[in-house]
């Protein structure tokens, strides 16, 4: 009877173990799983950071581009008055120059 209760106990030791082991082992599992998500997180966090950055500078590149288009069309503008109205005085001047 000695031999087989200490049986019993030696088996439901291991047993007990066992068990604390594999617990052990489903808690450092889920550690695992939980430091590979929070990496994963934060690598999104960096490329949403990086992402955000060069639409930032896209931006700025865009409303340059565009202030450029207005003056240079400003600017084009002005030439295109300049020659009307040299085109002007020199029609004036053709239609004095003819009634002379």
């Amino acid at each position: 009877m000695k031999k087989t209760t200490l049986t019993l106990l030696s088996l439901l030791a291991f047993a007990v173990v066992g068990c604390d082991q594999q617990k052990q082992a489903v808690e450092d599992e889920k550690d695992a799983t939980k430091n590979a998500l929070d990496e994963r997180k934060d690598d999104v966090d960096a490329a949403a950071k990086a992402a955000t950055k060069e639409a930032d500078v896209n931006a700025k590149i865009e409303k340059a581009n565009i202030e450029a288009n207005r003056e240079s069309a400003k600017a084009q503008l002005d030439a295109d008055k300049k020659k009307a109205d040299a085109h002007a005085e020199a029609e004036k001047a053709r239609i004095d120059a003819e009634q002379k």
